[in-house]
């Protein structure tokens, strides 16, 4: 775990809501862009009012006219049974989906999301899909376009912000994470053939009433992502510079869907990992 005293070892000095606009506009994020930000504030060294300068500097560069996303995903509420970071005892799965708080977009917290996420999505004018566990926050121009109708089942498949990002060809910027935390790989994963099915639960609100939903869903594999991501770079476009002290890349949401699209294909053909 980082502490504040590694991130101040970081830098010679501390990082503002201008040097990381700054760097954001030498990585090449442009006013009126629309971006998928996966982040990690403490790659960028001690920043001078942590997550919220990060996102004062994010909004003045990409400016109104733009469309800021990043991932909301709340895992937690989830059926226990396919939980294994740590497991459950079986035990206990009734009385989880029983009890489980139904989710609501204003209170339910992220989960491994990182607190710029966590911060964003609380943020005046951000609003959040409808998602229980997988849903994004969005800010700026399109910003409901990206996360209005996001279905239940499928999560990050064609019914959801992914593909709505996919279809406004997004940039996405991994500000100080690696390809492991590219959540668009997940969109290629519904759109290669030969899917898994599972069935999925998680805690919601219908009709005013708390409830026990399932839904459809496809067994997801984002162990792989960081090979695909080294891959891509080989072959596709990829900005690579850093923002404060954090190494970040810049690059197209739909050009790295595509590719894998084609990995997840060739992996499927062989034997999909369990």
């Amino acid at each position: 775990m980082v502490t504040e005293q590694d991130a101040i070892a970081l830098c010679a000095e501390p990082r503002t809501r201008e040097s990381i606009a700054h760097d954001l506009r030498e990585l090449g994020v442009t006013a009126g862009m629309t971006i998928l930000v996966h982040s990690s504030l403490s790659a960028l060294g001690w920043v001078c009012g942590g997550p919220v300068a990060v996102i004062q500097a994010l909004m003045d560069v990409v400016t109104p006219h733009g469309t800021i996303a990043m991932p909301a995903m709340s895992a937690s509420n989830s059926d226990p049974a396919a939980w294994r970071d740590p497991p459950v005892p079986p035990s206990w799965f009734a009385t989880i989906r029983a009890q489980m708080p139904a989710y609501d977009p204003a209170t339910t917290p992220t989960r491994g999301m990182g607190c710029i996420a966590e911060v964003f999505r609380t943020w005046p004018g951000v609003v959040r899909s409808a998602h229980p566990n997988t849903s994004f926050s969005a800010w700026g121009h399109n910003a409901h376009m990206v996360v209005d109708h996001h279905e239940l089942a499928y999560c990050m498949g064609e019914h959801s912000p992914l593909a709505r990002l996919y279809d406004l060809d997004a940039t996405v910027l991994l500000l100080g994470v690696g390809y492991d935390h590219n959540s668009c790989f997940h969109l290629a994963e519904y759109r290669a053939p030969g899917a898994t099915n599972l069935s999925e639960g998680s805690a919601i609100m219908l009709d005013g009433l708390r409830v026990w939903a399932t839904y459809q869903d496809i067994v997801l594999h984002d162990e792989r992502f960081a090979r695909f991501g080294a891959a891509f770079e080989e072959e596709c476009v990829v900005t690579v510079s850093y923002v404060g002290s954090a190494q970040s890349r810049l690059f197209s949401l739909r050009h790295a869907v595509d590719f894998a699209v084609e990995q997840v294909s060739v992996e499927r053909q062989q034997v999909e990992p369990s």
